[in-house]
């Protein structure tokens, strides 16, 4: 019961994050990656799973939430350099370490999603 509560309300929650990526430039990339957690989360409610995909994917998006922690202005800028300002003050992301974070933080949101599935279907 929980892993079908889980998978619903997180298919919902990535539709949510995939809706509101489109209007960004790189909306090809956000889109996907959000899109396809929800889509694998999807599938689960319906007891359809695919753990190689999860593994494979969690690791793309942590990946790439480890570049975005040391890229400039990323995550490591934002905590160290300007001492990390509040992420939800205003959903404009004016400044780049702003933005940078976010994206980093919800990758690790997918990343924890796919391995929980990944691990409670096991």
């Amino acid at each position: 019961m929980f892993l079908l509560i889980f998978n619903i309300l997180f298919c919902i929650a990535f539709i949510g994050f995939a809706w509101v990526n489109f209007d960004d430039n790189d909306a090809w990339l956000w889109v996907s990656i959000y899109g396809i957690p929800a889509l694998l989360c999807g599938l689960a409610v319906f007891k359809i799973y695919f753990p190689k995909i999860y593994l494979i994917f969690a690791l793309l998006c942590f990946c790439y939430s480890i570049s975005i922690f040391f890229s400039k202005d990323g995550v490591k800028d934002w905590m160290l350099k300007y001492k990390a300002p509040s992420l939800v003050e205003s959903m404009k992301a004016d400044k780049p370490y702003i933005e940078k974070a976010r994206e980093f933080f919800g990758l690790l949101i997918v990343v924890a999603v796919l391995l929980i599935n990944y691990f409670v279907i096991r």
